[in-house]
């Protein structure tokens, strides 16, 4: 299987033109959206053969819905275990939220902060992993309401991924949205998670509504703040591979390597400052 390191980018239909036959060095992994890929033959399915084999891939799933009350699509969970393995895909992360309810609902609902709503996930988390054979990874999402809240996010964060045994994405961006809209602190969160579960991570844009109610877009540049969100992530965790979201408005791709080589910078910049550190050295 093929381990991610490093800058990441989406792997997105709309880039083939520019990303084929010979994929940019300058990223060194690149996230497929399985459910993207799953129905597509043809000319695609070449396509996604000749990247998948000139570089590492990771997936970012869509539909899990793992905090739904619905129960688990077995099948479905059963073709992402096709795909990921026919691929070599080590990695396959989702959303900590729910996307179905009676029906697919189209977008990411906050699971309520509260005791049961751990037991009822970690219990699916654990079902998932059992079919994948490989540790579920999820991200923490952005949300704009709390329903029935008991518990912080950081709580609950960290009681899903101690009693699950799954593995954790770090999107900075949503810790930055959610910090604005929810009124805590970015960097108490960050500090407040488990380093050893943190696999991975996502960097973005977001929309500003208000000064106060921040919306994840994922259609524009990543801002200067979230940037030092990175920075605090890698000082405190270490530096871990590291992905440019990029959904909605896409700029061309010199644009989009732009950001890439700036997570590679911070990566450096953040790996020299700790070895320093460990050697005792002044900077």
């Amino acid at each position: 299987m093929n381990k991610i390191a490093g800058a990441g980018l989406g792997f997105r239909r709309e880039m083939l033109n520019e990303i084929l036959p010979e994929m940019p060095s300058e990223v060194d992994f690149w996230e497929v959206a399985p459910e993207n890929w799953i129905p597509l033959g043809g000319l695609y399915q070449e396509q996604f053969k000749q990247a998948s084999t000139q570089a590492a891939f990771s997936s970012h799933g869509l539909s899990l819905s793992i905090g739904s009350s619905d129960k688990l699509d077995v099948e479905f969970i059963k073709t992402i275990k096709q795909f990921l393995d026919s691929h070599n895909i080590a990695l396959y992360s989702e959303h900590l939220s729910y996307c179905s309810g009676q029906g697919h609902m189209y977008d990411l609902m906050p699971i309520p902060f509260t005791e049961e709503a751990v037991c009822h996930v970690v219990s699916r988390i654990k079902q998932v992993q059992d079919i994948l054979e490989r540790p579920l990874v999820l991200e923490n999402v952005s949300y704009y309401i709390a329903p029935g809240q008991e518990m912080s996010e950081l709580e609950f964060t960290n009681a899903i991924l101690l009693e699950s045994g799954c593995s954790m994405l770090l999107d900075v961006n949503n810790v930055y949205v959610n910090s604005i809209n929810h009124g805590y602190c970015a960097t108490e969160f960050i500090a407040g998670l488990p380093s050893h579960k943190i696999v991975y991570g996502h960097i973005a844009g977001h929309f500003d509504e208000a000064v106060d109610l921040k919306v994840d877009t994922h259609g524009a540049d990543v801002i200067e703040p979230v940037w030092d969100l990175l920075r605090f992530a890698y000082s405190t965790h270490g530096v871990y591979p590291t992905l440019l979201e990029r959904d909605f408005n896409i700029p061309s791709m010199a644009t989009l390597l732009n950001e890439v080589r700036k997570i590679k910078d911070i990566q450096a910049q953040s790996i020299s400052v700790r070895d320093a550190t460990t050697s005792g050295i002044a900077l």
